[in-house]
């Protein structure tokens, strides 16, 4: 029996990337500081390097497309996702890596995904119109009416009658605009316009305020609040920052990039507004070394840290 992992999606990618940049070739001094320096950042790093080591040796004894993808594919997005999987699964659920029921991360197998740094758009028909932002997954059924959003961030623009499933509740939607963000342990919703009917286990359906944003867990209801001024941007390619802690403006922005993105904690509460295009995350962080007293400090192009300038 499979179980789920203890470390998450994120950090399944990074490793991911570490061992096919070893696969590739010796590591130059500055990527091997660079390994070290994840690996040693976090117990939950040294657990997915630790299983992902073992996945590999026992790959050569698992007879499947997908492990053959893993083991002898280009360096490619494919691959990739071939090692991914087979890190969250483990080599010995190669065979039945389709059975979505039995999924510890259904994600990977979604009907529809966004990698990271990318965006997309699914037409629902009539008018009806799904967006997924970076690195998010969900199942759609339109004959049902049904949105599962499985990871990420959705937003969903819709005249006829939806279900949006997350990990803590439904949302049922009726002629409705709105963004569905799926958090570890909450989801995040901001309702611009229409009618949502929030249902939680053992709550009674509460309507959601228009032009609101509120968290809910499968316990609990924020108190809703005015929508910020990054509601949503994201759909039209920005960042928006309106007075936004620096710490947690990076925290966004890593979204859309591979690797690690770190901020000091000597500029983290540091203040930033403005507009920034999500295409070109590089262009943002050179930006930052113009407006706010800071250096970006690139060990690899995967392992950014941003610091105060000296």
């Amino acid at each position: 029996m499979n179980h789920a992992p203890d470390f998450s999606a994120q950090v399944a990618e990074q490793a991911v990337h570490w061992l096919m940049e070893m696969q590739q070739g010796a590591l130059n001094p500055r990527q091997q500081h660079a390994w070290q320096q994840w690996l040693d950042a976090h117990s939950e790093h040294r657990r997915a390097w630790e299983h992902i080591q073992r996945v590999n040796q026992r790959l050569r004894g698992v007879s499947s497309p997908l492990a053959h993808a893993a083991l002898n594919g280009p360096k490619s997005a494919s691959r990739r996702q071939a090692l991914k999987l087979l890190l969250i699964l483990g080599a010995g659920s190669a065979a039945t890596w389709g059975m979505r029921e039995h999924n510890p991360l259904p994600s990977l197998l979604a009907d529809y995904r966004s990698p990271i740094g990318q965006r997309r758009r699914v037409a629902l028909g009539a008018g009806n119109q799904l967006q997924l932002n970076t690195a998010s997954a969900a199942d759609v059924r339109v004959d049902q009416g049904l949105i599962r959003l499985l990871e990420g961030e959705i937003l969903l623009t819709a005249s006829q009658a939806f279900e949006v499933r997350t990990a803590q509740g439904l949302l049922k939607t009726q002629g409705a605009r709105l963004n569905v963000r799926q958090f570890a342990d909450r989801t995040q919703v901001a309702l611009f316009e229409g009618r949502v009917e929030l249902s939680i286990a053992g709550r009674t359906p509460m309507l959601l305020p228009v032009a609101r944003q509120l968290s809910f867990s499968t316990t609990s209801v924020s108190a809703a609040s005015p929508l910020d001024a990054n509601s949503g941007a994201w759909a039209d390619g920005m960042l928006v920052a309106a007075h936004m802690r620096l710490g947690d403006f990076l925290d966004e922005l890593g979204r859309y990039r591979r690797g690690q993105l770190k901020c000091d904690s000597k500029v983290a509460d540091l203040l930033i507004s403005g507009t920034y295009p999500l295409d070109d995350s590089e262009r943002i962080l050179d930006l930052l070394e113009i407006s706010l007293p800071v250096k970006v400090k690139r060990l690899t192009r995967y392992w950014v840290t941003v610091e105060a300038r000296v």
